[in-house]
């Protein structure tokens, strides 16, 4: 195992004075008041460094600036950040999920390389619900290389890993005490490897990163939980799979097919959960799709380019997001460092209305505060976490003036704690 946890006397020591500080839970289909007394805590994740009594050949990629879950505290009415310590993890917890009592985190841990077959692996945390402190409970592989994405069952207790470097999705099943089980299920992407050159690219563009092998980008269930999407960025497709609660395993029922060589990377429902955006990282465009949540199908309706007009170049695409009231969406350039924003339209359509700069270089993702005030920019490569307030009617971002420095920070979600 690499990860090394450390005691909570740092953490503890910095929490006091931001105890009196506001904030609402991640993720929350309505936002929450900004006049919320309760202190508010965000958690990244980031691609982080070995540890000093890890071995080098436990990990073959690049290591990353961050220290591995960086926590801080969040003030509601201006949206800075104040760092309160770091939990610290040499395997690159890159993506986090918190369950729905904001009891426990969970982390993707992206470089882990476990044993034989260098697995990566996923991690539990026990949330400590008045400091936000967290506890490691365990740590499990998963049976694949480079988790890159981690989900919760709704309707009970899994959790669903896309692994990038194995080309697979992963089922583990978590116990009462909140600690992740032996996995069940590694189902491996089939498909054909798409073009290195992508169908709707830019003219110019060099983005063909992710067309060597299958790449599973991402995982996330349905609005109901009837249905677990997953989307393979190397063979350009979405996959829609029902899931047995009883044996924990998920079986092919659907899937749809992008243009070849576009690469979808990451998608998002809509607060209706009739239409389903899918950003493309290499075709750098967003398709919008219709969905039939009873028959778990997908139908393409609209492709709109994520650039301005008249652009030429390299950009790989990266997170994409509604606003939690569905009237807008966001989309993230890489190389071109920004946020395309466009409006929703009475039929879902969307319409482009300009763009804003990251104040920072590779954005990898962003996410709203609970109140959907802010948005919050994860500038990988410039190693800091830019804060943008969010108009509500215009959909416009403006930077706030406010950082955060976060080596190489990769996801970013939020909790609302208990007053003391």
């Amino acid at each position: 195992m690499t990860s090394h946890l450390p005691c909570c006397t740092t953490f503890l020591l910095a929490f006091i004075g931001f105890l009196c500080q506001s904030l609402a839970a991640q993720d929350s289909a309505t936002p929450k008041s900004t006049s919320d007394s309760r202190p508010l805590i965000a958690y990244i994740g980031t691609f982080s460094s070995p540890l000093k009594d890890t071995l080098p050949t436990q990990v073959d990629l690049p290591p990353g600036n961050g220290r591995g879950i960086h926590i801080f505290s969040v003030d509601r009415q201006t949206g800075a950040l104040s760092p309160l310590g770091t939990v610290d993890m040499g395997n690159s917890p890159s993506c986090l999920a918190i369950n729905s009592t904001g009891t426990r985190l969970y982390s993707a841990n992206e470089t882990d390389r476990i044993g034989p077959a260098k697995s990566g692996s996923v991690s539990a945390f026990e949330i400590d619900r008045t400091t936000g402190h967290l506890q490691h409970l365990n740590t499990e592989p998963v049976g694949s290389q480079g988790p890159t994405y981690v989900s919760l069952y709704p309707n009970g207790p899994f959790l669903f890993t896309a692994n990038y470097f194995g080309g697979s999705v992963s089922v583990l099943p978590i116990g009462s005490d909140g600690k992740i089980r032996p996995k069940l299920q590694v189902l491996e992407d089939q498909g054909t490897i798409g073009p290195t050159v992508a169908t709707n690219g830019p003219q110019g563009s060099f983005a063909f990163s992710g067309h060597d092998r299958t790449h599973a980008h991402m995982i996330q269930p349905d609005p109901a939980g009837k249905y677990i999407l997953h989307v393979d960025l190397a063979i350009d497709k979405i996959f829609v799979s029902t899931f047995d609660e009883t044996s924990g395993k998920l079986k092919p029922h659907f899937d749809i097919s992008l243009p070849p060589g576009d690469g979808p990377r990451h998608f998002h429902f809509h607060p209706n959960g009739k239409w389903l955006y899918s950003i493309q990282e290499e075709g750098s465009n967003v398709v919008l799709f219709d969905y039939d949540a009873a028959a778990g199908k997908l139908a393409a309706r609209q492709t709109i380019s994520t650039l301005p007009p008249g652009f030429k170049g390299s950009n790989f695409c990266s997170e994409l997001l509604v606003s939690h009231d569905g009237k807008f969406v966001y989309a993230g350039n890489r190389l071109y460092d920004s946020i395309a924003i466009f409006a929703v339209q009475a039929d879902g359509q969307l319409k482009y209305l300009g763009e804003q700069w990251t104040h920072g270089n590779y954005p990898r993702s962003f996410t709203f505060d609970p109140s959907g005030n802010f948005l919050y920019c994860c500038n990988q490569r410039a190693d800091n976490v830019a804060v943008f307030r969010v108009d509500r009617e215009s959909g416009q971002l403006e930077f706030t003036g406010h950082f955060a420095a976060v080596g190489n920070p990769s996801h970013i979600v939020f909790l609302d704690l208990q007053n003391q």
